[in-house]
Parts: C-alpha cells; structure tokens; sequence
C-alpha cells in the first residue's frame, strides 16, 4: 500500500467528510493499494476532548542529567560508562541520560544543580 495524499479539511476531496464531521476532521488521506487495485480513504477526526496541563515535575528520558559514583566504585563506573554515560571533568560527576539512570537503579544518586 502506498499513501499518496494528505489532504486538510475542505481542500478539494474532503467537502463531504467536512459536512460529516464538522469541526472534528483533523485530515483525509488516501492510500493506494496498487495490489488489489483498491482506493482507500481514511479520515482522522478528533473523538474526545479533555482538559490536560503539563506535568512540571516530569523529567524527560533524554535529559542529560549528573550522577554521583564514589571513588572506587569501578564496575558501576564501567556501568554507567557502557550505557552512554561522560565523565565531567570540571564537575566531577557522571553525565547521562536521565532514562538510562533510571533503568540502571541510580536514581538515588542523581545530582541535582
């Protein structure tokens, strides 16, 4: 299958899904199914509506984020380094992602600037 074209509403090929939905058609796409010589058209529309407010305590998993390791604690040095981690020379902390710390189990020895 192949999808050719993303129409937005009331661009020519949608009128009638405009009348049908309304304010609630997000967009039409057709897909072409060259094998069993079919057309198909897809609409995405908009079924529920709910208040949302961000979380402003959520850390996102890609933040780059510092993590103390003790001296000698070599093999969760070696740890933290085989899962993508840095050493930060000037601060003297580990750097990786925060997603990486949390799947490690170090999320009691994250630093917090």
């Amino acid at each position: 299958m192949n999808s050719q074209r993303k129409l937005k509403p009331g661009q020519r090929g949608t009128h009638k899904l405009v009348d049908e939905y309304g304010d609630r058609l997000l967009g039409v796409r057709y897909i072409y199914d060259e094998k069993n010589h079919l057309r198909l058209k897809t609409a995405e529309i908009i079924i529920e509506k709910k208040s949302w407010q961000k979380n402003p305590k959520r850390i996102p998993k890609n933040k780059i984020i510092g993590v103390r390791v003790e001296y000698g604690e070599v093999q969760l040095g070696r740890l933290v380094k085989s899962a993508g981690g840095r050493w930060n020379r000037a601060k003297k902390y580990w750097e990786l992602p925060y997603g990486e710390a949390l799947a490690l189990g170090l999320d009691k020895r994250i630093i917090n600037d």
